[in-house]
């Protein structure tokens, strides 16, 4: 990958006609006010699009004024499926504590969810979507998400485009855990070809696109080498003698305690131990590195981030602990053929197994079960009031929608397949034509 100087001068063309631009749809944006429904529709395709940033004081505003308009009596508001669904997620996703009662005049007397619902692809699509974005003890969303994937998936092949698009697409890779350059990537092909797309939007879609991609290429051509975070992981995982692996470790540890971990676990294989799942996480949560790199993540976010906020960090927040566990078990479960195959120590499927008597399948099912879980906690911690500045928690949030991609179908940091390779190229190679 190259950076040319004849990419900055296109970046540089590029950054004049995006200003401009911007001054069309922030015009677009006040002028949408007039209607909840339009406005709505309008910051949706505004945020899926990528290009939110560029407004977000202007779409917290409008939210703002929605969210105060319908704490009036969240559980009594008018409209159809989809409106309502779309009000509610997009609150949600700015961290506002609306109640999931909005969705009770869906149910039948049984409290199930009406079958006239079915009818309603997008309304369907638009409840799914908000499933994600559920906290602990939301029954009525639980039983919205089974609701509507079961649904969705029946229906998905009768579908016609663009329709069909979007629901498969949902149905393998939500909103809520999706990346979201990588998102806005599919979703410009989607809405230009939608009838009610607008051209305003587009055009600066595409240039903001492009743009992005070549500061991440000027970024990226910088990099010359990996991080020593992840040099040590292969060192400890297959590559030293248990004394070079001892002596190393004390070196080490001059700068950074952590790194007993990797000893531990280092002894653990070369004794051929399977610890307890307790004693297994409290290593395993420091290998796994999250922590390290949710604070390297910080750098560079200018005055939001503060001396508190990484003393925040360093207290092992319970989003970070969540995003850790997500990233531990996903990790051990879309690694553990090809690294027992390799030869590695026991892994938490071992441990669990052992500890608990099951069988691989079963403990497969129970750390889904702990992933999804860990999502409904996390979506907790995003709502207001938060304890640092929505910005430093979106970080942790896209951490977290990193392990969601990279390992939806696979291990796909160890073993980079087509889909992830495909990821790579729209993201940092392939400009929008």
């Amino acid at each position: 990958m190259t950076y040319t100087p004849e990419d900055k001068v296109i970046r540089a063309f590029q950054e004049e006609q995006v200003e401009d631009l911007k001054k069309e749809v922030r015009w677009k944006l006040m002028a949408a006010a007039a209607s909840h429904s339009q406005l709505l529709n309008f910051i949706d395709a505004v945020q899926r699009l990528g290009v939110a940033y560029r407004f977000e004081g202007e779409i917290e505003e409008a939210l703002q004024q929605i969210y105060d308009s319908t704490f009036q009596d969240a559980d009594d508001i008018d409209g159809d499926l989809y409106n309502i669904a779309l009000r509610f997620r997009l609150l949600r996703q700015q961290g506002y504590n609306i109640s999931c009662g909005i969705f009770n005049k869906f149910q039948d007397e049984q409290g199930g969810f009406k079958e006239a619902l079915m009818k309603d692809v997008q309304g369907m699509l638009g409840l799914y979507e908000v499933a994600h974005f559920r906290v602990p003890g939301e029954d009525i969303l639980e039983e919205a998400l089974t609701f509507t994937t079961t649904n969705l998936k029946t229906m998905v092949e009768s579908l016609r485009n663009p329709l069909a698009e979007q629901v498969a697409h949902a149905l393998k890779r939500p909103i809520r855990k999706g990346l979201e350059r990588l998102e806005a990537r599919w979703y410009i092909s989607i809405y230009q070809d939608g009838d009610s797309h607008d051209e305003i939007l587009l055009k600066p879609e595409k240039l903001d696109f492009n743009l992005v991609q070549s500061l991440h290429k000027e970024e990226l051509s910088n990099l010359i080498r990996w991080i020593l975070l992840d040099t040590i992981d292969d060192i400890y995982d297959a590559y030293g003698t248990l004394e070079e692996l001892k002596q190393f470790t004390e070196a080490i540890e001059r700068w950074d305690i952590n790194v007993r971990a990797y000893y531990i676990e280092a002894n653990w294989f070369h004794e051929e131990h399977i610890p307890t799942m307790e004693e297994y996480m409290r290593v395993a949560l420091v290998t796994a590195g999250y922590t390290v790199v949710t604070t390297l993540s910080l750098m560079g976010m200018g005055d939001v981030v503060t001396k508190e906020t990484f003393e925040w960090v360093a207290g092992d927040p319970r989003i970070i602990s969540f995003s850790n566990l997500m990233a531990r078990l996903m990790d051990d479960i879309k690694s553990h053929k090809f690294e027992q195959k390799r030869g590695y120590a026991a892994s938490a499927i071992e441990c669990y197994m052992k500890q608990c008597d099951v069988s691989k399948e079963q403990v497969y099912c129970e750390f889904y079960k702990r992933v999804e879980n860990a999502w409904l906690d996390i979506n907790q911690e995003c709502l207001k009031p938060t304890a640092v500045p929505m910005p430093i928690l979106a970080r942790i949030v896209n951490l977290s929608r990193v392990l969601a991609v990279i390992y939806k179908e696979g291990e796909g940091y160890t073993h980079v397949g087509k889909s992830m390779k495909d990821n790579i190229s729209s993201l940092f190679i392939d400009p929008i034509v």
